[in-house]
């Protein structure tokens, strides 16, 4: 059947309309490419003070989502003997697989770029260029930010050399560190005096960054972020406020209607540094608790349930209503949690923001001695210092490294994260070392040797 010339008109102009808005639609479409640029967590210029009372603005959180660098995954390490001295990460035995890290998508990008912005060489010292494979396992407070440092190092500074961090908690990394199933291990805990004599007496602490613990709670409602006392989370963690509203923590929170609601607590059931720092500031506020529960990687905990990682505490805390944790303050920001307040030693109610978080470790005079740099700040006494902070560290070997190439490789990569590196750190929550800290860790590195000779000379700087 032939088609008359108007309606031939008619299906010609359909079909250059239907292909208009078919093109338009396309144009319109969200890129397929992460931007180059994030919001901040924190603000883009810190304050040199933090106030001491409430700001009126909270500080802008940002959706979870993974880092962009994971590590390698690796079979469970479950060695019953630990060697006094052996090879290097030379047994056939891996450290054990990290549960995934919750970081920001976002933050991670905007580190990675301010990581990238400094270069990664000046006239005074450059990573040399060598070629190792190096290994790594333990604390879940540090692992956003050294897979950031992985991630930048092995990809645009020193290429040849292959980085793997597992974040398996930090009791876990000192048992593959001194087991020697790993070149570093991380700890936000100093390993203990008694053990470092008996089974790892060269060890070295070495702090990279500090970071807040702070409460983070699921209480629906609230409009403002929440205050504590020492004594309402000494409660609520004994297991004596059982709701929401009780009087205690009305108390801390004048004019705020709190719900009828039980209090699920949350705590870590891995070995961790973050129960560390957080069982010390409750030991060191309440004689009760340090009489009864005491502080370490390891508590018996009075009442709750258990999760295991930073991330799996702020994971089930999400998924239940009235539930409270302790996580590192990068964790609570990735979830879209609000910073709450922590009344201090100075009687203050301040918010884990770098400068408070800083302010802990204004009054720290390092050692002299480089294997007694492991140190508590937490209930500090500076008036606006965030009670619940502490050092995060990197276990390395002064003297029983046995591959002078790996040894060279892992002081340089230390060198950068503690120099290059800690322009990243704001980007994630954490806050960078206190100058004579910096210089102190350093000094540190520079005492590592292999067969007696030095594996780093370079500027204290």
């Amino acid at each position: 059947m032939r088609m008359s010339l108007p309606r031939y008109s008619i299906v010609l102009l359909s079909l250059l309309l239907v292909s208009v808005f078919v093109l338009s639609a396309c144009a319109g479409g969200a890129p397929a490419v992460e931007p180059t640029a994030a919001p901040a967590v924190e603000p883009t210029a810190e304050p040199t003070a933090a106030p001491a009372v409430e700001p009126t603005a909270e500080p802008t959180a940002e959706p979870t989502a993974e880092p962009t660098a994971e590590p390698t995954k690796a079979p469970e390490a479950t060695a019953t003997t630990e060697p006094t001295k052996a090879p290097e990460a030379t047994a056939t035995t891996e450290p054990t697989k990290a549960p995934e890290a919750t970081a920001t998508k976002a933050a991670v990008v905007a580190a990675v770029a301010t990581a990238t912005a400094v270069p990664a060489t000046t006239g005074e010292w450059a990573p040399r260029q060598l070629e190792a494979t190096l290994r790594g396992s333990g604390a879940t407070f540090p692992n956003p930010l050294y897979q950031v440092w992985i991630s930048v190092y092995s990809k645009n500074v020193v290429p040849s050399v292959k980085i793997s961090y597992q974040s398996v908690g930090s009791g876990q990394g000192q048992k593959d560190f001194i087991a020697y199933l790993t070149d570093f291990g991380g700890s936000d805990s100093a390993v203990s005096s008694s053990r470092v004599a008996a089974e790892a007496p060269d060890a070295i602490h070495i702090p990279t960054v500090l970071g807040g613990v702070m409460p983070m709670y699921n209480v629906p409602g609230l409009a403002a972020p929440m205050r504590f006392s020492a004594e309402t989370l000494v409660g609520i963690y004994m297991g004596e406020i059982k709701k929401w509203n009780d009087e205690r923590i009305a108390n801390d929170n004048p004019g705020v209607t709190l719900p009828d609601m039980d209090i699920t607590v949350v705590y870590r059931s891995d070995s961790s540094g973050t129960t560390s720092i957080w069982t010390d500031y409750l030991a060191k506020v309440s004689g009760t608790w340090k009489s009864q529960v005491g502080s370490g990687n390891t508590v018996k905990w009075p009442t709750g349930i258990g999760a295991p990682g930073n991330a799996g505490v702020s994971s089930t805390v999400q998924k239940i209503e009235g539930a409270v944790g302790y996580v590192e303050v990068g964790y609570a920001l990735g979830a879209g949690f609000t910073l709450p307040f922590v009344k201090n030693a100075a009687g203050n109610y301040v918010q884990p923001l770098l400068a408070n978080v800083s302010a802990a470790a204004a009054a720290v005079k390092p050692s002299s001695d480089v294997q007694k740099l492991a140190t508590s700040i937490t209930n500090g006494t500076d008036a606006q210092a965030f009670p619940i902070t502490g050092f995060t560290y990197i276990l390395v070997r002064k003297d029983t490294y046995t591959d002078l190439n790996k040894a060279q490789a892992l002081a340089d990569f230390i060198y950068w994260g503690l120099t290059e590196g800690q322009g990243a750190a704001n980007r994630l929550g954490y806050a960078p070392l206190p100058e004579n800290m910096r210089q102190a860790a350093m000094r540190a590195l520079m005492s590592v040797r292999v067969g007696g000779q030095t594996v780093l000379t370079a500027p204290i700087k």
